[in-house]
């Protein structure tokens, strides 16, 4: 059965059962703070186990794009060592938010497997939860009373709370749940040992392929449970791991969700498949990385240095550096797999396909600024190499190398051993384990439980329409972090705060009592469909009602500039042309930043345009038409634009200004000639393909200009008030470059006079040429002679030194001959002598400089340059 079928039978299954079916969320995360990527299939979900909003439907399956790679969840250090762990995979599943339970779960699960795919009833295994002593459960026996009907009770296995009881995070809606396994050895293995012996323990032809959790309890932040008021379902089967099953193979890669991928890599490396291990390693690591960066990508996820961006940088340059390492790949190659994951994958997710060309370009460039890190690298470790005395290697030399230039630790110990040394891995593991506890502590945060004032009905956002409203608080708890110390969360029965969200930043604001007490609102958030306040001050009176006010001046700012961030989208889109499409945003009171797809820099002319674009429709007074609630297919249809990676409801609120139609949740101003006036500040490239800019409007226009007319007559007071100030400018510039070529005129006679001096001081020494001495001349100056004495001289040992505004230098040159007869090397030298002006340096082993901060070393350094000779 062919991977499409598979999923596509899962789908119709469950239709059947009045399950709506949505599609895959974006695997990169927007609205939950506590997760970067989905990782489960239950993520997407998690406001209505929370109760924080309700399904049109309470029945829903899907198959969700997921990605494990960091936190609780993480895979990436098994994949590709085994067959059936991935850092994207497809998760099928089907929920029931307080519906359907136990029962019908485990009888569709069990009709679904034998009865549609097939599967034989004699390779499956369940496991239900064993209980706990700790949390007060005992056995799950409603759940093994269910099972009985369906599977003969030796195959029926318990299981521990690490296996059978699914937790959302530290805090949230958990339960019990029955993992299904399968069992897909051959004869002879399950003669010599029974399925049940092999159940969760890692082999990887009895693997677990679907997980049923019953969510019907609640984690308190003191660790205890709460029954929660409705029951759920929450299932979550691999669809990597059934297509295996269902195809007779042992193997996910095996499967034509990766076989395509495979072969398109032996191609491209001349490399077999099957037929030795670590090349076998390294094609699994690239097939599978390949589609989670190309989905993260697509999703709007760019590779970066920080957060989420990192995350897939670092799955992608692991990919890299096994096929440099194992495929013998030293050129970019990574990129062009996408299109076979394009073509294979393209119709179930629509978005491989529309951002093909941009994944193969941010993939590309990645892998070439990459393999220049490796190849720098390699100059690095052979540097301390040459510095090593003995077969090991410094651990925190080779942590400097991993930490601060992104050095593959494995492939620093693979060369070492190839040069036959070793890796002083405990010193290694321990810096390591230092950075891990700086970035724990620094990010560690403790959150309590809510504290519930009242149960109000669900939270109303009226920020839309105004900055002021009357509020209650219906619940608040305390968040604690080294970075921010103590913190309030509140959530009010309604409030005009707007949440971050969109590219838009948070409203502030104050809360005012009826005593006339103060707390000031520092952030406004949202998670999990509630909006959240954050204050560092608990309100005395938590029970009474609050003036909520928002900080009008940082609304407005903010709002001309979300206003001009679509104003500006459909500049690039008229000027460029319409491939233009937004990659992201970010809408702060004080500037905006936006991101868009285009190939090249912008020209002088194209800025110019685009900003009088924007300044046209901010003159053109065009007044805001908003519809609030519309179906998304009415939106579209009325020509609104929707973006990639970006989650829509059913129903959606537009913004026109003019022919600038988008779908947006964020606030604006009411017409456009409230911006005042859109200047750019700077444009440049954020990734292959990926454009920014920067931009101001209001205010920060006016003090823009302000700034630079206070610039411009400062300088023309420095030029005397001269009526062509940038004529002037120019004029002093040529006499500069005039007066530089003078002096360089100047510094080589000096250098020529010095050099006849020079000859005279030559000390002849065991067949050597020798002077050591300090000069009064720059660091140029001093390599023209010791160049043109070089010349002169093939037995020539000179060590110079000079004081140039308070610091020190040093310059070695040796004769090429002398560096060949008796193993002399200038840069060992600068670097030993080096200690005395209290620097370091190195070059090559006929000529190199150190420079230090200790001036009065120089004379000693001369001194012990003559024990090289002697």
């Amino acid at each position: 059965m062919k991977s499409q079928e598979v999923r596509s039978k899962f789908l119709s299954f469950f239709e059947e059962k009045k399950h709506s079916i949505v599609p895959s969320a974006p695997m990169v995360l927007k609205d939950d703070p506590t997760l970067m990527f989905v990782n489960s299939g239950m993520a997407p979900f998690k406001e209505y186990f929370l109760g924080n909003a309700k399904p049109k439907n309470n029945r829903i399956a899907d198959s969700q794009k997921c990605l494990r790679v960091s936190g609780k969840h993480n895979d990436l250090e098994e994949v590709g060592y085994d067959t059936y762990h991935h850092t994207l995979f497809e998760m099928l599943g089907n929920w029931s938010f307080g519906d359907y339970f136990k029962e019908e779960a485990i009888a569709w699960a069990w009709e679904l497997l034998t009865e549609v795919y097939g599967i034989d009833k004699d390779i499956l295994y369940v496991t239900v939860f064993e209980g706990s002593e700790e949390d007060g459960l005992g056995m799950d026996t409603e759940a093994f009373d269910i099972w009985k009907k369906y599977i003969s009770e030796d195959r029926i296995l318990t299981g521990n709370k690490k296996d059978n009881f699914w937790e959302m995070g530290d805090q949230g809606p958990c339960g019990p749940c029955s993992e299904i396994h399968v069992d897909i050895r051959s004869a002879a293995e399950k003669a010599k040992i029974s399925g049940k012996e092999l159940v969760n323990m890692d082999h990887p032809q009895v693997v677990e392929i679907w997980n049923l959790v019953f969510m019907q309890y609640n984690r308190k932040a003191n660790g205890s449970l709460e029954v929660l008021p409705n029951k759920h379902i929450d299932t979550g089967m691999g669809f990597e791991r059934l297509c295996m099953v269902l195809q007779g193979v042992q193997s996910n890669y095996d499967t034509d969700v990766f076989t395509p991928i495979i072969k398109e890599i032996e191609t491209i490396t001349n490399k077999t498949y099957q037929k030795e291990e670590k090349i076998d390693i390294a094609i699994r690591v690239i097939a599978d990385h390949v589609r989670a960066v190309a989905f993260s990508i697509a999703d709007g996820q760019l590779p970066s240095n920080t957060g989420a961006g990192y995350v897939i940088r670092r799955i992608l340059r692991r990919a890299i550096r096994y096929g440099f390492t194992f495929l013998d790949k030293k050129e970019p190659f990574i990129y062009r797999l996408v299109g076979v994951l394009s073509n294979r994958m393209g119709k179930a997710f629509p978005e491989l396909k529309a951002q093909k060309h941009l994944i193969e370009n941010v993939i590309k460039e990645e892998e070439q600024s990459f393999l220049r890190t490796l190849e720098q690298g390699l100059v690095l470790l052979n540097k301390i190499v040459e510095e090593t005395s003995g077969d090991v290697v410094s651990g925190e030399k080779a942590f400097e190398l991993y930490d601060t230039y992104g050095f593959p630790i494995d492939l620093t110990a693979l060369i070492l051993s190839e040069k036959g040394l070793s890796l002083d891995e405990k010193a290694f593991n321990q810096e390591l384990e230092k950075q891990k506890a700086r970035s724990r502590a620094a990010s560690e945060i403790s959150t309590d439980d809510w504290t519930i004032l009242s149960e109000a009905s669900e939270e109303t956002f009226v920020g839309y329409d105004v900055l002021e409203a009357t509020v209650n608080i219906t619940r608040y708890r305390k968040v604690s972090s080294k970075k921010d110390g103590d913190m309030y969360q509140l959530v009010f029965n309604t409030t005009p705060f707007y949440p971050e969200g969109g590219g838009q930043v948070g409203d502030k604001g104050y809360l005012e009592d009826t005593h006339g007490d103060v707390v000031y609102i520092l952030d406004t958030k949202k998670e999990n469909n509630v909006i959240i306040h954050f204050t560092k001050n608990l309100p005395e009176h938590l029970n009474e009602s609050f003036k909520a006010v928002v900080d009008s001046k940082q609304r407005h700012r903010t709002e001309c500039n979300h206003t001009a961030t679509h104003l500006l989208h459909q500049a690039l889109r008229e000027v460029l042309g319409t491939h233009v499409e937004q990659k992201g945003s970010a809408v702060h009171s004080k500037y905006l930043r936006f991101d868009f797809s285009h190939f090249s820099k912008l020209t002088v002319d194209e800025l110019r345009e685009v900003e009088n674009f924007v300044n046209r429709r901010i003159e053109g007074k065009l007044p805001l038409e908003e519809k609030r609630n519309i179906p998304k297919e009415e939106a579209i249809a009325d020509g609104a634009m929707s973006l990639f990676g970006e989650k829509y409801g059913d129903t959606v609120r537009s913004i026109r200004f003019g022919q600038s139609i988008e779908l947006c949740g964020g606030t604006h101003v009411k017409n456009t000639a409230d911006i005042w006036h859109f200047k750019i500040i700077s444009e440049g490239a954020v990734a292959a393909g990926i454009r920014r800019i920067e931009a101001i409007t209001n205010d920060a226009v006016k003090d823009f200009y302000f700034e630079n007319n206070r610039l411009f007559f400062e300088m023309k007071d420095l030029l005397n008030n001269a009526k062509e100030p940038v004529k002037a400018i120019k004029n002093l510039q040529e006499e500069n470059t005039a007066l530089k070529k003078e002096i360089d005129a100047l510094l080589k006679d000096k250098a020529k006079n010095v050099k006849a001096n020079l000859k005279n001081e030559l000390e002849a020494i065991n067949g050597v040429q020798f002077l050591a001495k300090k000069l009064n001349l720059e660091a140029g100056g001093l390599k023209d002679v010791a160049f043109e004495l070089g010349s002169q001289y093939d037995n020539l040992f000179l060590l110079f030194g000079t004081e140039q505004k308070g610091k020190a230098l040093l310059s070695c040159y040796i004769s090429k001959a002398l560096v060949a007869e008796k193993g002399l090397n200038a840069g060992q030298v600068v670097r030993e002598l080096g200690k005395y002006i209290q620097g370091g340096g190195g070059g090559q082993p006929f000529f190199a400089t150190a420079g230090g901060k200790n001036p009065e070393g120089i004379d000693e350094a001369l001194v012990k340059a003559k024990e090289y000779i002697l």
